[in-house]
């Protein structure tokens, strides 16, 4: 697969495109390509800068490659090297694990582990030889928008909707620097989806966390993301502010928004 020219690359970054990797830059992504099994390409040359601390929301239609997008971000599938920077630092030069420890996913279904809702939150960092307090459970179900009363209860006792924000407050438990969130409201009822978006936003303005958000819904994206990156046909076509979306000019990114709408 051919790389994306340079003045393509001027076009879709909106950011600067310095040599040295500006410290403002949480993820750099160049030239990331990737082929299924039989060949078809579900990524052409993506090229984005993710500042830290920003909601960045990856919308576009179905098949565009969106969640393939997601999980090269934390080494679920393996992007070839100088493909994916986090801090300056190309992804295949990390510890795999610590990676995923730095770079937490939550995916569309919640997928607890047996055992109580704290038995979940402490897994984590029990394998780093940590054990949270009672304290510190309560604060990470605080952080997902839970109650405390919560961390006796068996993850079967819960709804959809709880046991989300329970995966949720299991992967802050690590201490993320960056959230990938890969339709994680898709399953919810409107009540249950408002109340993830609530965690989301709350992380950002209290820890400053990095938020990358594929979505279905454009208006869920316009609610909570500081930038939209428009992915179509395994290229991100354009990166604008959620209020400038009916401003984009790509074909396929406007048909796209306008049956979205």
């Amino acid at each position: 697969m051919g790389s994306v020219s340079e003045d393509r690359k001027e076009l879709l970054l909106n950011v600067a495109e310095e040599e040295e990797f500006p410290k403002f830059t949480k993820i750099r992504v160049r030239d990331l390509s990737y082929k299924s099994r039989t060949g078809v390409p579900i990524l052409s040359g993506v090229c984005v800068d993710i500042s830290k601390g920003l909601i960045v929301g990856i919308i576009g239609p179905s098949g565009s490659g969106k969640s393939t997008f997601l999980r090269a971000l934390n080494r679920l599938w393996e992007p070839p090297s100088g493909a994916v920077f986090l801090d300056g630092e190309d992804i295949q030069d990390i510890d795999v694990l610590s990676l995923r420890r730095k770079v937490g996913m939550l995916f569309q279904l919640p997928a607890l582990f047996e055992g109580t809702v704290a038995d979940n939150i402490r897994y984590g960092p029990s394998l780093m030889g940590k054990k949270l307090s009672d304290d510190q459970v309560s604060k990470l179900l605080s952080l997902a928008d839970l109650d405390s009363s919560l961390a006796d209860k068996n993850g079967g006792e819960l709804s959809v909707g709880q046991a989300q924000r329970v995966a949720l407050a299991r992967t802050l438990a690590n201490e993320p620097e960056v959230l990938l969130l890969d339709e994680p409201t898709s399953a919810l009822d409107p009540i249950s989806t408002q109340n993830i978006e609530d965690a989301i936003v709350k992380l950002k303005k209290s820890q400053g966390l990095t938020t990358v958000m594929v979505s279905h819904s454009v208006k869920q994206i316009q609610r909570i993301a500081d930038l939209v990156c428009l992915l179509v046909n395994g290229e991100i076509v354009e990166v604008l502010k959620p209020e400038d979306l009916s401003d984009a000019k790509h074909p396929m990114a406007r048909k796209f928004l306008e049956i979205s709408s």
